[in-house]
């Protein structure tokens, strides 16, 4: 992607901006202000701004007056603690604001998490820019057959070629159209901007100010960062997850290790588990999981490849 001379010069002047403070701040986080993180072909996350760190987790915890002598590895055995036992509201005192420019589909799947602060990009305001998401070939698949908001095999290379080129003609041809009901600068017959936006496309990117707590941030990172989630709202989640990794590097090794890498297990696969333990044999049929719970059940069982 090619930031505008408009863009590279709005981040060049906030990063000349310094303000004395006595608040507590990150020096890793500080030095990512304002600077964007590339995403997808024309995307970017960037922070804005930012409140507290692990030490307000802990402070909020202990309800104390500051760190005082208190040790790294014992805020971090605290901070463990309140994640492994989801002791949510210490993590609710630090907030982010992020900047996030964004294809429109992926927007409607992000909006769905309502505990953020939003400001979108204002269509019936300004004109939307003429930038559209192409995936890579790569990602280019078809429906699964087992999962219905889910991929399968990657496309043939003349099949994913011709996807490409209808996605690309289409949401060309949208603009170019767009710009048409717009007509020019001062047209008394151009179509009111509100309403000339109707015909893009879903792959035009739109922009937002997105601002949540540390808590709901996790929350929508357990979600988007999975596996399982779609991959444009999963680079998204990553780059944020790399954040988080600056910005609270306690938190996010205790959000790593009891919820990334955690796995949750109801009381009959916990009974199932037990069983084994003990030398049991279990079958699907008579351990009371479906055939879908037994299978994910044993994927998590299994052993991680080396």
């Amino acid at each position: 992607m090619t930031l505008t001379n408009e863009h590279q010069a709005e981040m060049a002047a906030q990063a000349q901006v310094h303000s004395a403070t006595r608040r507590d701040t990150v020096e890793a986080l500080e030095a990512m202000l304002y600077q964007p993180i590339m995403v997808l072909d024309h995307g970017f996350i960037r922070v804005i701004d930012y409140m507290g760190s692990d030490s307000a987790v802990v402070q909020a915890a202990r309800v104390s007056y500051g760190r005082g002598t208190r040790k790294v590895n014992e805020d971090a055995g605290l901070i463990n603690y309140l994640m492994r036992h989801r002791h949510t509201t210490p993590f609710e005192m630090c907030e982010i604001k992020f900047h996030v420019k964004l294809p429109i589909f992926v927007a409607r799947q992000w909006i769905r998490h309502r505990t953020a602060n939003v400001n979108e990009y204002s269509g019936r305001y300004s004109v939307m820019e003429h930038e559209f998401y192409l995936p890579e070939p790569a990602q280019l698949a078809v429906q699964s057959a087992s999962n219905r908001q889910g991929r399968g095999q990657t496309l043939e290379a003349d099949r994913a070629a011709r996807v490409l080129g209808l996605l690309k003609s289409d949401a060309e041809r949208a603009y170019a159209h767009y710009q048409e009901m717009l007509g020019e600068e001062g047209d008394e017959q151009g179509l009111a901007r509100e309403l000339a936006r109707m015909n893009l496309t879903l792959n035009y990117y739109t922009q937002w100010y997105w601002k949540t707590d540390l808590h709901n941030l996790m929350h929508f990172l357990s979600l988007r960062a999975d596996a399982h989630a779609q991959y444009e709202i999963r680079v998204y989640a990553e780059a944020m997850l790399n954040v988080l990794r600056a910005w609270a590097p306690l938190t996010h090794q205790a959000f790593m290790d009891y919820r990334m890498g955690a796995a949750q297990l109801s009381a009959k696969a916990l009974a199932v588990v037990r069983a084994m333990i003990a030398g049991e044999a279990v079958s699907q049929e008579a351990s009371g999981l479906s055939k879908r719970e037994w299978s994910e059940l044993m994927a998590v069982l299994q052993p991680a490849e080396a």
